[in-house]
């Protein structure tokens, strides 16, 4: 076998550590993406019954944006199996009990169909900010692309780069703002 088959057997059957930048992202449609990475979707050795899925490591989850009013109108559902121990919580108030429960939710719900779903949860690995234990990312290899780009603060953009930018309509000298 050459050496160039070898190494593109090796990275076929190896179990790849990629990470996903939450920030600004919608969390459910985050989701379907990660799901590829966890199942291993993307390999050409796919099966639902195989273990060929990767790790997925998430990070800034607190920063995630739901569409619309979705926090405020969003519920979770949990029962704590006693009578009466049915709960349902609004997404801002489990977002701010647990920043990284929504996110978890969303993949595990995106997992549905999946008979080993509670075994490639294991793989994923949520943090709500860049603090990931170094072990960690010492194993990321790849970077998994976000779907929208983060925006720019406008307090953040640099001031030769404002004055830069054409002029959509130029006041005269005496014009007063009020």
């Amino acid at each position: 076998m050459s050496i160039l088959r070898r190494a593109q057997q090796w990275s076929t059957f190896s179990t790849i550590w990629h990470i996903y930048d939450a920030k600004w992202q919608d969390p459910y449609l985050s989701a379907e993406k990660i799901k590829l990475y966890l199942m291993g979707i993307h390999k050409p050795i796919y099966h639902p019954m195989n273990y060929c899925g990767d790790h997925v490591i998430v990070i800034n989850s607190k920063d995630i944006a739901l569409r619309g009013d979705e926090w405020r109108k969003r519920v979770y559902f949990h029962h704590t199996t006693y009578i009466g121990g049915a709960s349902w919580t609004l997404a801002w108030e489990l977002h701010n009990k647990n920043p990284t429960l929504i996110v978890t939710k969303a993949v595990y719900r995106a997992l549905k169909g999946n008979l080993q779903r509670r075994h490639t949860m294991q793989r994923l690995h949520v943090f709500p900010d860049e603090n990931v234990p170094e072990e960690m990312l010492q194993n990321v290899s790849n970077q998994i692309k976000q779907l929208r780009p983060v925006p720019v603060r406008l307090d953040q953009i640099p001031k030769e780069e404002v004055e830069q930018f054409p002029k959509l309509l130029a006041y005269p000298e005496d014009y007063i703002l009020k």
